[in-house]
């Protein structure tokens, strides 16, 4: 599989079926906001907070003052991000006003609004100038971009020269065994809990869907290097079933 065909598997895959993915992503995580961390928690037995800090580690050596943090969600990770990197300034963007909104009220119950602040946006058009980031940072969103290699583009474009792009995504395990009771949690147990907890099935069918077809490994750092970034490395987590992507402008 080459890293264009891999773009266009993804795209394909969409919450609702027909439409525009950009739009169905965004009604779909304004629906299941609310539950959304809860269900995070429970899918991934709580390893996703592990995950989060092996990622912020990837960024230390950068000490970067201003972060993007593109499909911030309800803000996990621009909260980690701010408690172990201290940077001056930390920019969450999100499709999904029902994200941003929890996203709000955490910040806000911490007393980080000095420092981490959000804005509606979409990631194929970042609405930031050119070299205007020490980092950008992408916490289980990239699958769900309209257009892959063109959200890595804008990502790349926002870079200041010598800054890291840290991508945080989940990927399938290689090894049979474990592939098989990863599929039987992925295919079956999560979209019944995320039906009951959220009341969108189709939400947390999408999920497996969605990581079974974008580019993992080589496949995803060619797009980061079509994007103009050079360094760019992966390390796989947990069995394979996370990965951490790196690259530098």
């Amino acid at each position: 599989m080459n890293s264009n065909d891999g773009g266009n598997r993804v795209e394909q895959v969409k919450p609702y079926g027909e439409g525009a993915k950009t739009e169905q992503v965004r009604q779909m995580f304004d629906a299941i906001a609310p539950a959304y961390d809860f269900m995070n928690r429970a899918m991934t037995l709580g390893i996703d907070i592990w995950w989060r800090r092996l990622a912020v580690k990837r960024l230390k050596r950068i000490a970067p003052a201003h972060i993007l943090d593109v499909a911030t969600g309800t803000g996990d990770f621009a909260i980690q991000l701010n408690d172990s990197l201290h940077p001056q300034r930390i920019t969450g963007i999100d499709l999904s006003q029902g994200m941003l909104d929890e996203a709000r009220r955490k910040v806000k119950g911490k007393g980080l609004e000095s420092t981490i602040t959000f804005e509606q946006g979409d990631c194929m058009a970042l609405p930031m100038q050119d070299n205007t980031f020490d980092a950008v940072t992408v916490a289980f969103g990239v699958r769900n971009f309209e257009h892959l290699q063109q959200g890595y583009q804008e990502m790349a474009r926002v870079l200041r020269p010598g800054g890291m792009l840290c991508v945080l995504e989940l990927s399938t395990p290689t090894n049979p065994l474990i592939r098989w009771f990863y599929d039987l949690y992925t295919l079956h147990i999560i979209p019944a809990i995320g039906s009951m907890k959220s009341g969108d099935k189709s939400a947390y069918r999408y999920l497996p869907q969605s990581i079974a077809a974008v580019p993992q490994g080589d496949d995803m750092l060619q797009l980061m290097r079509n994007a103009g970034l050079k360094e760019a490395t992966f390390r796989r987590l947990t069995l394979g079933v996370c990965t951490i992507y790196t690259a530098v402008k």
